[in-house]
Protein backbone atom coordinates (compact mmCIF):
# COMPACT_ATOMS: atom_id res chain seq x y z
CA UNK A 1 0.00 0.00 0.00
CA UNK A 2 1.49 3.17 -0.97
CA UNK A 3 1.47 6.41 1.26
CA UNK A 4 0.49 8.86 -1.40
CA UNK A 5 -2.56 6.63 -2.42
CA UNK A 6 -3.63 5.91 1.23
CA UNK A 7 -3.34 9.47 2.34
CA UNK A 8 -5.76 9.99 -0.63
CA UNK A 9 -8.41 7.80 0.00
CA UNK A 10 -8.11 8.75 3.87
CA UNK A 11 -9.01 12.69 2.96
CA UNK A 12 -12.49 10.97 0.99
CA UNK A 13 -13.22 9.10 4.10
CA UNK A 14 -16.87 11.27 5.48
CA UNK A 15 -16.75 13.12 8.62
CA UNK A 16 -17.07 10.85 11.51
CA UNK A 17 -16.56 7.61 9.80
CA UNK A 18 -13.57 5.46 10.39
CA UNK A 19 -11.96 3.65 7.60
CA UNK A 20 -12.51 0.44 9.99
CA UNK A 21 -16.49 1.09 9.15
CA UNK A 22 -18.25 -1.94 8.36
CA UNK A 23 -17.32 -2.21 4.26
CA UNK A 24 -20.10 -1.89 2.13
CA UNK A 25 -21.49 -4.15 -0.40
CA UNK A 26 -21.32 -2.38 -3.28
CA UNK A 27 -17.76 0.75 -3.51
CA UNK A 28 -18.66 4.16 -4.33
CA UNK A 29 -18.59 5.55 -7.57
CA UNK A 30 -14.49 5.50 -8.35
CA UNK A 31 -13.62 4.27 -5.49
CA UNK A 32 -12.99 0.52 -6.73
CA UNK A 33 -11.01 2.02 -9.31
CA UNK A 34 -8.65 3.62 -6.48
CA UNK A 35 -8.71 -0.09 -4.84
CA UNK A 36 -7.24 -1.52 -7.93
CA UNK A 37 -4.67 1.25 -8.34
CA UNK A 38 -3.61 0.50 -4.78
CA UNK A 39 -3.71 -3.06 -5.22
CA UNK A 40 -1.24 -2.71 -8.29
CA UNK A 41 1.69 -0.21 -6.43
CA UNK A 42 1.11 -2.80 -3.65
CA UNK A 43 2.14 -5.94 -6.04
CA UNK A 44 4.48 -3.48 -7.76
CA UNK A 45 6.59 -3.43 -4.03
CA UNK A 46 7.63 -7.13 -4.86
CA UNK A 47 9.92 -6.80 -7.84
CA UNK A 48 10.77 -10.85 -6.98
CA UNK A 49 7.47 -12.25 -7.12
CA UNK A 50 5.38 -13.68 -9.66
CA UNK A 51 4.72 -11.79 -13.00
CA UNK A 52 1.99 -9.16 -12.40
CA UNK A 53 -1.07 -10.38 -14.68
CA UNK A 54 -4.65 -9.62 -14.45
CA UNK A 55 -5.29 -12.42 -13.37
CA UNK A 56 -3.61 -12.04 -9.68
CA UNK A 57 -4.44 -8.53 -9.27
CA UNK A 58 -7.80 -10.02 -9.68
CA UNK A 59 -7.21 -12.52 -7.30
CA UNK A 60 -5.68 -10.08 -4.75
CA UNK A 61 -8.74 -7.97 -5.04
CA UNK A 62 -10.91 -11.27 -4.34
CA UNK A 63 -12.88 -10.01 -7.32
CA UNK A 64 -13.22 -11.35 -11.23
CA UNK A 65 -10.87 -10.48 -14.21
CA UNK A 66 -14.20 -8.85 -15.91
CA UNK A 67 -15.06 -6.45 -12.70
CA UNK A 68 -11.22 -5.51 -13.72
CA UNK A 69 -12.53 -4.71 -16.94
CA UNK A 70 -15.43 -2.93 -15.98
CA UNK A 71 -13.17 0.10 -14.82
CA UNK A 72 -9.99 -0.63 -16.89
CA UNK A 73 -10.01 -1.46 -20.72
CA UNK A 74 -6.79 -3.73 -20.42
CA UNK A 75 -3.20 -3.83 -18.04
CA UNK A 76 -1.91 -0.55 -19.59
CA UNK A 77 -5.08 1.84 -18.93
CA UNK A 78 -4.33 0.33 -15.30
CA UNK A 79 -0.41 1.23 -15.57
CA UNK A 80 -1.76 4.93 -17.12
CA UNK A 81 -4.20 5.51 -13.87
CA UNK A 82 -0.87 5.24 -11.55
CA UNK A 83 1.06 7.59 -14.10
CA UNK A 84 -1.73 9.90 -14.08
CA UNK A 85 -2.19 9.85 -10.19
CA UNK A 86 2.02 10.51 -10.26
CA UNK A 87 2.12 13.36 -12.88
CA UNK A 88 -0.88 14.83 -10.46
CA UNK A 89 1.07 14.62 -7.35
CA UNK A 90 4.64 15.29 -8.68
CA UNK A 91 3.12 18.68 -10.53
CA UNK A 92 1.04 19.61 -8.04
CA UNK A 93 3.73 19.84 -5.74
CA UNK A 94 6.00 21.56 -7.99
CA UNK A 95 3.46 24.17 -8.45
CA UNK A 96 3.22 24.69 -4.39
CA UNK A 97 7.44 25.25 -4.26
CA UNK A 98 7.57 27.25 -6.48
CA UNK A 99 4.75 29.16 -5.73
CA UNK A 100 5.59 29.47 -1.80
CA UNK A 101 9.63 29.62 -2.45
CA UNK A 102 10.63 32.93 -4.62
CA UNK A 103 14.58 32.21 -4.63
CA UNK A 104 15.60 29.62 -7.72
CA UNK A 105 17.98 27.86 -6.11
CA UNK A 106 15.82 26.70 -2.99
CA UNK A 107 13.06 26.05 -5.32
CA UNK A 108 15.33 23.46 -7.58
CA UNK A 109 16.79 22.05 -4.35
CA UNK A 110 13.10 21.61 -3.16
CA UNK A 111 12.18 19.83 -6.10
CA UNK A 112 15.06 17.30 -6.13
CA UNK A 113 14.21 16.39 -2.64
CA UNK A 114 10.54 16.26 -2.94
CA UNK A 115 11.24 13.66 -6.11
CA UNK A 116 13.42 11.59 -4.10
CA UNK A 117 11.56 11.58 -1.19
CA UNK A 118 7.91 10.94 -3.24
CA UNK A 119 10.19 7.71 -4.51
CA UNK A 120 10.98 6.41 -0.83
CA UNK A 121 7.33 6.73 0.18
CA UNK A 122 6.00 5.39 -3.16
CA UNK A 123 8.50 1.74 -3.79
CA UNK A 124 6.16 0.30 -6.49
CA UNK A 125 5.47 3.65 -8.33
CA UNK A 126 9.17 4.19 -8.76
CA UNK A 127 9.48 1.14 -10.43
CA UNK A 128 7.15 2.89 -12.77
CA UNK A 129 9.23 5.99 -12.88
CA UNK A 130 12.48 4.00 -13.56
CA UNK A 131 10.38 1.79 -16.39
CA UNK A 132 11.77 -1.27 -14.75
CA UNK A 133 7.74 -2.59 -14.31
CA UNK A 134 7.10 -1.37 -18.20
CA UNK A 135 9.24 -4.00 -19.84
CA UNK A 136 7.02 -5.94 -21.72
CA UNK A 137 3.65 -3.48 -21.50
CA UNK A 138 2.73 -1.01 -24.67
CA UNK A 139 5.34 1.18 -25.53
CA UNK A 140 3.22 4.44 -24.87
CA UNK A 141 3.81 4.08 -21.22
CA UNK A 142 6.97 4.61 -21.63
CA UNK A 143 6.33 7.64 -23.88
CA UNK A 144 4.57 8.84 -21.19
CA UNK A 145 7.34 8.80 -18.33
CA UNK A 146 9.48 10.17 -21.18
CA UNK A 147 7.35 13.22 -21.66
CA UNK A 148 6.62 13.46 -17.28
CA UNK A 149 11.10 13.68 -16.90
CA UNK A 150 11.09 16.14 -20.10
CA UNK A 151 8.43 18.12 -17.91
CA UNK A 152 10.31 17.94 -15.04
CA UNK A 153 13.60 19.25 -16.46
CA UNK A 154 11.41 22.20 -17.86
CA UNK A 155 10.46 22.83 -13.95
CA UNK A 156 14.09 22.59 -13.04
CA UNK A 157 15.50 24.65 -16.02
CA UNK A 158 12.67 27.53 -15.49
CA UNK A 159 14.18 27.37 -11.16
CA UNK A 160 17.94 28.24 -12.25
CA UNK A 161 16.43 30.67 -15.09
CA UNK A 162 15.14 33.00 -11.69
CA UNK A 163 18.06 32.15 -10.19
CA UNK A 164 20.57 33.64 -12.24
CA UNK A 165 18.31 36.75 -12.45
CA UNK A 166 18.11 37.01 -8.78
CA UNK A 167 22.82 36.51 -9.52
CA UNK A 168 22.44 33.68 -6.94
CA UNK A 169 23.47 30.99 -10.37
CA UNK A 170 26.37 32.22 -12.88
CA UNK A 171 24.78 34.13 -15.60
CA UNK A 172 26.98 31.95 -18.12
CA UNK A 173 26.60 28.96 -16.79
CA UNK A 174 24.85 26.39 -19.24
CA UNK A 175 21.60 25.69 -17.57
CA UNK A 176 20.66 23.33 -19.82
CA UNK A 177 23.76 21.29 -19.37
CA UNK A 178 23.27 21.37 -15.53
CA UNK A 179 19.95 20.91 -15.29
CA UNK A 180 20.24 17.37 -17.79
CA UNK A 181 23.16 16.55 -14.76
CA UNK A 182 20.32 16.69 -11.94
CA UNK A 183 17.75 14.80 -13.36
CA UNK A 184 20.08 12.22 -14.35
CA UNK A 185 21.36 12.55 -10.95
CA UNK A 186 17.66 12.08 -9.67
CA UNK A 187 16.89 9.20 -12.08
CA UNK A 188 20.32 7.37 -10.86
CA UNK A 189 18.62 7.74 -6.93
CA UNK A 190 15.63 6.13 -8.42
CA UNK A 191 17.39 3.06 -10.51
CA UNK A 192 19.74 2.74 -7.39
CA UNK A 193 16.69 2.50 -5.04
CA UNK A 194 14.98 -0.10 -6.85
CA UNK A 195 18.23 -2.20 -7.51
CA UNK A 196 19.28 -2.24 -3.89
CA UNK A 197 15.48 -3.83 -3.13
CA UNK A 198 14.14 -0.54 -1.60
CA UNK A 199 16.97 -0.92 0.69
CA UNK A 200 19.29 2.27 -0.42
CA UNK A 201 17.26 5.48 0.38
CA UNK A 202 16.96 7.58 -2.72
CA UNK A 203 17.74 11.13 -1.01
CA UNK A 204 20.94 10.04 0.29
CA UNK A 205 24.25 11.93 0.33
CA UNK A 206 21.63 14.00 -1.87
CA UNK A 207 22.47 17.39 -0.35
CA UNK A 208 26.09 17.44 -0.82
CA UNK A 209 25.55 16.52 -4.69
CA UNK A 210 23.17 19.37 -5.02
CA UNK A 211 26.57 21.78 -3.57
CA UNK A 212 27.85 19.95 -6.31
CA UNK A 213 25.63 20.41 -9.07
CA UNK A 214 24.01 24.06 -8.39
CA UNK A 215 27.89 24.92 -7.64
Amino acid sequence: MTEIIASQTEAHTPAGHSLEAPARKRPRPGERRIQILQTLAGMLEHPRGEKITTAALAAKLSVSEAALYRHFASKAQMFEGLIGFIEQTVFGLINQITTQEEHGLRQAQAIVRMLLSFAEKNPGMTRVLTGEALVGEHERLQERINQMIDRIEASLRQCLKVAATQAAFPPDADIPVRVALITAAVQGHWHRYVKSGFRKAPGENIDAQLRVLLG
